[in-house]
């Protein structure tokens, strides 16, 4: 509950006013899709990452575009957890670099980050006529989103 609001304030009040180039914006919020533990009930998942995106659509005047690309992802995290994690891990594996590895935690990130850029800015332009713009735009939030929760990893784990 404290990344949750953590998160939302911080996207909300700061990160949404910034654009960089015009093209870049930080999505910080998706760190809390991907931070969910192992043993984490599917449902609640995708509970919680509708709630999350649901509050960044109502503040940030973005109808459904957090919201369904924040369930995308969160239908396909614990899956793809799987696949990274030791088969003998515990139920309620912490998703960080310390418990994964740098390595897996950051194809991890890139798997659901690019997912998520590329559903969100599809759902924005709602079209591809001017697909070389939606590629940069995806491209360039999601540099920027994987710097900040490196960022944030490098912190949080020491």
């Amino acid at each position: 509950m404290g990344w949750f609001v953590v998160l939302c304030l911080v996207q909300v009040l700061i990160l949404n006013h910034i654009h960089l180039f015009d093209v870049a914006i930080p999505l910080l919020y998706v760190y809390f899709t991907i931070t969910f533990q192992r043993g984490t009930p599917k449902w609640m998942i995708l509970l919680w990452s509708f709630a999350m995106g649901l509050a960044i659509d109502v503040f940030s005047n973005t109808p459904g575009l957090a919201s369904g690309s924040m369930t995308l992802i969160a239908a396909i995290q614990p899956y793809l957890l799987e696949i990274f994690i030791p088969r003998d891990s515990a139920e309620n594996l912490e998703v960080s670099i310390s418990t994964l590895g740098i390595s897996k935690f950051l194809v991890f990130c890139v798997i659901l980050l690019v997912v998520y850029c590329l559903a969100f800015f599809a759902l924005e332009a709602f079209s591809f006529y001017n697909w070389q713009y939606w590629l940069v735009c995806a491209g360039a939030s999601f540099l920027l989103t994987l710097v900040l929760i490196m960022a944030i990893e490098s912190v949080r784990t020491k």
